[in-house]
């Protein structure tokens, strides 16, 4: 597993060096900038995990960075700031803060927020990549694995096991060429014959299911002599 970047902007030397051990003793791959332009180069050329930023930083403060990276992420930023009043803490969250750590701060309470904010950031990320992984969409075509439906401009299609395991097969390797045998071994668990003509007709009673004209397939496509492929522009 990779470690958690986290990029650092605050410009005492001090304490952003007491961040950075603190950080790198818990694993994390910490990165120190002191200024808030060179902290925009950086997330503008790098993922991080997450982003501490003082306010009070040279060249650009830490709340006009946090405004050009809630323009185009949203990895999860928390203010460090001396500026620890009511209406400071209300800008900053305001503005798109995850979170707004007051000077002096605990050490330890610090550490307890940092793995707060990735805890969450990096669980949300993994949920959204399953959940991507659980419904396949192409066109207008979608297909749950976790419910086993397949739907066509939202309509209810009805498909047998193997169907929707080979449509299965095909759109989660879209534009492969799978061959008759390839499907027949994968699908069936067993070995395909020469003459045997399974696999084609179940590819021809998922074309009339799913294909607005099964003759000339948007989906499904032949390639004359090796096998089948989908072919659909995913979304």
């Amino acid at each position: 597993m990779s470690l958690s970047k986290i990029l650092v902007a605050e410009d005492d030397k001090e304490i952003s060096h007491l961040i950075q051990r603190t950080l790198q003793n818990e694993g994390y791959d910490t990165q120190l900038v002191n200024d808030g332009k060179e902290a925009l180069d950086c997330i503008n050329s790098f993922h991080y995990d997450l982003i501490i930023l003082d306010i009070m930083l040279p060249q650009m403060d830490g709340l006009e960075v946090l405004q050009h990276v809630r323009q185009h992420k949203n990895t999860p930023v928390m203010i460090l700031s001396a500026k620890g009043g009511e209406q400071d803490k209300v800008l900053g969250l305001g503005l798109g803060a995850d979170d707004y750590i007051s000077k002096p701060f605990f050490i330890g309470e610090f550490l307890a927020r940092v793995k707060a904010q990735l805890r969450r950031y990096l669980y949300l990320n993994e949920t959204k990549k399953e959940d991507s992984q659980k419904l396949l969409k192409f066109n207008d075509l979608e297909l749950n694995r976790d419910t086993y439906e397949v739907k066509i401009k939202n309509n209810k299609i009805m498909l047998t096991a193997k169907e929707f395991a080979i449509l299965e097969l095909l759109l989660t390797h879209p534009a492969k060429v799978f061959s008759k045998s390839q499907i027949f071994s994968h699908i069936w668990k067993e070995d395909f014959h020469t003459d045997d003509n399974t696999v084609m007709v179940h590819i021809n009673r998922l074309r009339n299911k799913i294909e607005t004209d099964p003759s000339a397939p948007e989906y499904i496509q032949t390639v004359w002599g090796i096998g089948y492929r989908f072919a659909g522009e995913r979304k």
